[in-house]
């Protein structure tokens, strides 16, 4: 008798480590910290500007998910740096979202949303990209900040953060070459927005659905 009470300690004790990520991740806000920390490392501030929360908002967050060993951390002068602890889970954040949108009706009518907002920017396949990379037909521009990029980026393409795109499209000639345009994923707003500018100034363009993560789930596949 005593050995099952044994047993069934441990079982419940081991759920309740388990239990402690599922409390980690019930936080949209944290979610949100978690995909933006994906795309490379930020610092506390720069966090707060990108989520619009107070920096000592961010720092509690942080801290839950510093205790779960989701992301980690590094000084860098008098800066402290945060980063997703390892590629586990980035790839973990990917089947999320997958699974998310395959239960939730509702984040499949909000991207339909944001399709209606948008109804003049297209859409590229990874296929269709490749062929037209390959022909040189195409330029792939990666629209996050620079330092994301340098973190990782789909390969081929090149760095125009979105506050510099007005100033580098006066540099190509729109009757030469096509562009696409591709942020942090598919529920990015961000990259149907520069496409929608990149059109009305001329140019042909796309918007690529995969963000960096997508893109490399999908090769590893």
């Amino acid at each position: 008798m005593g050995d099952s009470n044994s047993k069934s300690d441990i079982k419940e004790r081991l759920y309740q480590q388990f239990a402690r990520i599922g409390k980690c991740l019930s936080s949209d806000k944290r979610l949100e910290i978690m995909d933006i920390l994906s795309n490379g490392p930020k610092s506390v501030e720069g966090l707060a500007l990108q989520t619009g929360m107070s920096v000592a908002n961010v720092s509690r967050h942080l801290q839950i998910l510093l205790e779960a060993r989701l992301v980690k951390c590094y000084k860098k002068g008098t800066y402290v740096i945060y980063s997703i602890s390892d590629s586990s889970v980035t790839q973990f954040l990917s089947s999320l979202w997958n699974i998310c949108e395959d239960r939730l009706s509702d984040i499949k009518q909000i991207k339909e949303e944001l399709e209606r907002q948008y109804q003049d920017v297209q859409s590229i396949t990874k296929q269709d990209l490749l062929e037209k990379m390959k022909q040189e037909k195409i330029i792939v521009i990666d629209i996050r900040p620079s330092e994301e990029f340098e973190t990782a980026h789909i390969p081929g393409a090149i760095s125009v953060p979105l506050e510099h795109l007005r100033e580098y499209l006066k540099t190509i000639n729109k009757a030469d070459v096509e562009l696409a345009a591709y942020c942090r994923g598919p529920y990015c707003s961000l990259t149907s927005q520069a496409v929608d500018y990149i059109q009305k100034q001329g140019f042909k363009a796309y918007r690529i659905e995969e963000g960096v993560r997508e893109w490399n789930a999908q090769a590893a596949q």
